[in-house]
């Protein structure tokens, strides 16, 4: 396995940038991308979709944003304050705008004329699902499985393409007894593995812990490495050392479905389980692993996204 140079995600970056796969928008992680790029993520999605095809999920699909209600009751910034994004809009009097514009020719911060809306950025496609199973009433006898697929936001500005603050995330979502939800996420370890490598990628899975925020946050981290809540499936893209995860692997516990209060039909709270795939760093992992060129990707490779 090749060891990449210390600045290699710039290197990487600049070199999607002038092979014309990614385009540059003067923000750090926040790119436009090339119709090629495109298709290698619509192509690695329906392969997704036949990889789960059999498993009869519900498909649901939301806008990149939730509604705040929603997102406060989720608990997020009690784990992740960094890395959330809310929406700001202009709410004043043409006295406010006159000032606003006043100080956005003097190169002033205009921003704080701005007050929070009703609406923020999605930061992982499974959260408006908990809510909707929740409306519904208790689970019947099989659960929920829903196939969500959205782009997310976190605030991570990075030089690593890999780490956009825009990206999108296909996920299949189990909701049921914990019996189910841990059935649902090993089968999914299993076909994960085995769809990654079918693309002739090299892979390793491997425990995880999620970034909580602050001192707490430590103990988090560890509870849940401790607890085997999270697995990720590693892909080395810019760094052997420090492989990026692509696919993440979630127990959740009761943790949603006591903040939704979602209940079996015995009554009891329901547990929750998701696989998650990040679309963007897979396709990066591709034209990593496999040339910027897609035309002179192996032939078993082109077959598996392009039939």
């Amino acid at each position: 396995m090749d060891t990449y140079s210390s600045d290699a995600h710039t290197e990487f970056r600049d070199a999607l940038i002038a092979a014309g796969l990614l385009i540059p928008t003067g923000v750090d992680g926040l790119y436009g991308r090339s119709g090629v790029f495109e298709d290698v993520v619509e192509r690695f999605n329906d392969l997704i979709s036949a990889c789960g095809r059999g498993d009869g999920a519900e498909v649901m699909r939301f806008p990149p944003a939730l509604a705040r209600s929603h997102f406060e009751r989720s608990e997020y910034l009690k784990s992740f304050p960094h890395l959330a994004g809310t929406v700001h809009s202009f709410m004043g009097d043409e006295r406010a705008h006159q000032s606003m514009l006043r100080r956005l020719e003097e190169g002033e911060d205009w921003a704080d004329g701005q007050m929070a809306t009703n609406v923020v950025m999605t930061p992982a496609a499974c959260y408006p699902i908990y809510p909707t199973v929740a409306e519904r009433g208790p689970l019947g006898a099989d659960g929920a499985l829903v196939d969500v697929y959205s782009y997310c936001f976190r605030h991570e500005p990075s030089l690593d393409p890999a780490r956009m603050q825009l990206f999108r995330m296909r996920e299949y979502v189990r909701v049921g007894t914990p019996d189910q939800v841990m059935d649902f996420r090993q089968g999914w370890l299993e076909r994960g593995r085995a769809l990654m490598e079918s693309l002739a990628l090299p892979v390793a899975i491997d425990l995880a812990n999620d970034p909580f925020f602050g001192r707490a946050g430590r103990m988090l981290s560890a509870n849940q490495r401790d607890q085997g809540l999270k697995f990720e499936l590693l892909i080395p893209i810019a760094s052997a050392e420090k492989p990026t995860a692509c696919l993440s692997f979630n127990y959740h516990q009761d943790h949603f479905g006591l903040l939704w209060d979602i209940r079996t039909p015995d009554g009891e709270v329901a547990y929750t389980a998701c696989v998650g795939f990040g679309m963007e760093r897979v396709a990066l992992a591709l034209f990593r692993h496999h040339g910027l060129d897609v035309k002179a990707w192996p032939a078993s490779v082109r077959a598996a996204l392009w039939g």
